[in-house]
Formats: C-alpha cells, sequence, structure tokens
C-alpha cells in the first residue's frame, strides 16, 4: 500500500480509501491509484473489512413468517450488508444431509467452494452431522436461541432468558397474583425452559407452590397458546395472571380470554416473551419481556465473520440482557 500511495503520488490514507471504495475521493485520484494498483499488481491484505466483499453468509431457519424470525433477520441483514457479505437462507438441513456424514460433508464442501464463510442457525437444532463436516472444513456455525445450548462444537447467542422469565413473574406477583400459570414453548427447547426455571425460581422466593394444572408446554405458537388458554381459564379455579413463553402464545391466551370473555387486565394478567412489534399492536397492548432480537442478529453475523478469521470469541455461549416492557395486559390482582 505504501508502494501504491508514493508511485500514485497521494497519501496512504487516499490510497486506502481507494481500495476500500469510500467516495471522498475525486474520480481522476480514484483511476490514478487504480492504475498502479494494476500496472504493479498490488493484492491487498486480508483484513478481515477487504475480504468479506466476496463472502456469503447462510442462515438457516424453520419458521419465517413469526414475528420473532423476521426481526432477529433483520438484524442479521443489516450487519451482513454493512460487512458487504451476501446472505442466503435455506431451510434446515434434510435427509441425507441430517443422518448422513457424507452427504453432509458434500454439501458443507459445496458451501464453502462457492464463498460461504459461515452458517447461522435460527433457533433450529444443528444435526451432529452437518456439526462435524463443518468442524473438519473449518466452517464456523454460531446458533441463536438454540434448542440445545450444550453443544461445543457451537458458538450460541441467546438472552438471558432465565433472568427473564423471572422479571415477568416477579412483576404480576409485585401486582398481587398468586395464582399464576405457565404455558411456554417445546420441553426440549433450552430458551423456553430456561425461561421455565425462571418462573419457577420467582414462585420459589415468593413463597408460592405451583399448582401443575396450571403449567403447560408445547409450542411456540398462537394456536398453542390459544388452546392451553382456554383450557386453564376454563377450570373450576382459574388463574389470575398467565406467563406466557413468547409474544405468540400471549395473542393466542388472549384471544382465549376474549372467546370467554375473561377481561384482560382486570380478572386476568398475561405477559409475553420477546417483545415483538405486535405485542403493540394488539388490545390491550401486550406486557413482554424484551429480547434484543435486532442485536441478536447483528451479534451472530459479526461473531460468524471474526471466527472466519480465525477469531474465537471470548465466550461459547453469549448472551445479551432482557428487560420487562410493561404495557396494559397485566395490572392488579382481582379481589377475591
Amino acid at each position: 500500500m505504501a508502494d501504491v500511495a508514493r508511485l500514485a503520488g497521494v497519501s496512504p490514507g487516499t490510497a486506502s480509501k481507494v481500495l476500500n471504495g469510500r467516495t471522498d475521493v475525486g474520480a481522476k485520484t480514484r483511476e490514478l491509484v487504480l492504475g498502479v494498483m494494476a500496472e504493479i499488481g498490488y493484492m491487498p491484505t486480508a483484513a478481515r473489512h477487504e475480504r468479506t466483499r466476496d463472502r456469503a453468509l447462510v442462515t438457516m431457519l424453520d419458521i419465517v413468517e413469526s414475528r420473532y424470525a423476521g426481526t432477529v433477520l433483520q438484524g442479521i441483514l443489516l450487519a451482513a450488508t454493512s460487512a458487504q457479505a451476501e446472505l442466503l437462507l435455506r431451510l434446515p438441513a434434510h435427509k441425507p444431509i441430517s443422518t448422513s456424514r457424507a452427504a453432509a460433508r458434500t454439501w458443507m464442501a459445496e458451501q464453502k467452494a462457492s464463498g460461504v464463510a459461515g452458517i447461522i442457525a435460527l433457533a433450529i437444532a444443528v444435526p451432529g452431522s452437518v456439526l462435524v463436516a463443518a468442524e473438519d472444513l473449518e466452517m464456523p456455525v454460531v446458533a441463536i436461541d438454540p434448542i440445545d445450548t450444550t453443544e461445543s462444537r457451537v458458538v450460541s447467542i441467546g438472552s438471558t432468558n432465565w433472568a427473564g422469565g423471572r422479571s415477568a413473574t416477579e412483576h404480576v406477583i409485585r401486582l398481587g397474583h398468586r395464582r399464576i400459570a405457565w404455558i411456554g414453548g417445546p420441553p426440549g427447547s433450552a430458551p423456553s425452559v430456561e425461561r421455565f426455571h425462571g418462573y419457577q425460581a420467582a414462585l420459589d422466593s415468593a413463597g408460592i407452590t405451583p399448582d401443575r394444572a396450571l403449567i403447560r408446554h408445547e409450542a411456540f405458537s398462537v394456536e398453542a397458546g390459544f388452546r392451553h388458554g382456554r383450557e386453564v381459564l376454563s377450570l373450576g379455579e382459574r388463574p389470575t395472571a398467565v406467563v406466557a413463553g413468547n409474544d405468540e402464545i400471549a395473542v393466542g391466551i388472549l384471544a382465549a380470554a376474549k372467546e370467554l370473555r375473561v377481561t384482560v387486565p382486570g380478572e386476568l394478567s398475561v405477559t409475553g416473551f420477546d417483545d415483538t412489534p405486535q405485542t403493540q399492536w394488539i388490545t390491550p397492548r401486550l406486557t413482554s419481556v424484551r429480547q434484543p432480537l435486532v442485536g441478536m442478529g447483528r451479534m451472530a453475523v459479526e461473531t460468524v465473520l471474526a471466527m472466519a478469521d480465525g477469531v474465537q470469541p471470548a465466550s461459547r455461549h453469549l448472551q445479551l440482557a432482557t428487560t420487562l416492557s410493561v404495557r396494559d395486559s397485566t395490572g392488579p390482582a382481582p379481589s377475591s
């Protein structure tokens, strides 16, 4: 670079601006510098921001239409665009890739040959065959809200799920609620389990014995929230508050309450988790634990590109802080 600047009669800073495509360089100066580079056969050093121009990232996910996935993808797209890396979307690995190491290795080799620098898995389980192939071919894999947080071959990015579950539960406890239901996601989902443990910890600290009839685990969906919400609200002694595993479950609970003519928050308080945009579109506006979803997407891109450059993260499990956004769906417990 010093030789290019000297031969072109410009400063090293100006030569660097031309190399990086900056717009604050005159057209004649740009042509001069590029001409010198071509004449002496200059090749840029492999600095991180220079290499990303020809790189791509694969994001594997299952549910594109969910507000959660859409918001995280926004962060991934913004960061990938900023890094000048192409973003490719893929569905989860299917057979035989998910079951055959040979097929997985072939697929991974194809990705690497096409310029893919790393893989981001969004809220899905990455098959062992894919992880083995990624490790063999030195392809970094970063998982956002992974199903399994114990897999050592994957760097995971999530939020403080346990603290979020606890803060939502403590919020309704402070409002005087004692009969508090939990309706969460799949029992095999690490984020859902962590949130549930936070719910349990808050009840234990308040000296409240949980009623097993009020605890449900199924799916992160509006349909599951509606079905289980209708069931717990039809009990002889129904809950006065429900802590939901995510916002979509909470929306289903609100729909069930409306069908059964249970007023919110007069007779029932409901909290969600994620704080997706829909929390402020519905009536009443939903109290929800805010995950920095866009930030999680950004961090995933930054982390996987750094790993592609040989820079390992300080921790294999990165967590961003959650906060509780209090809105209209929670209120004082109804008087007995």
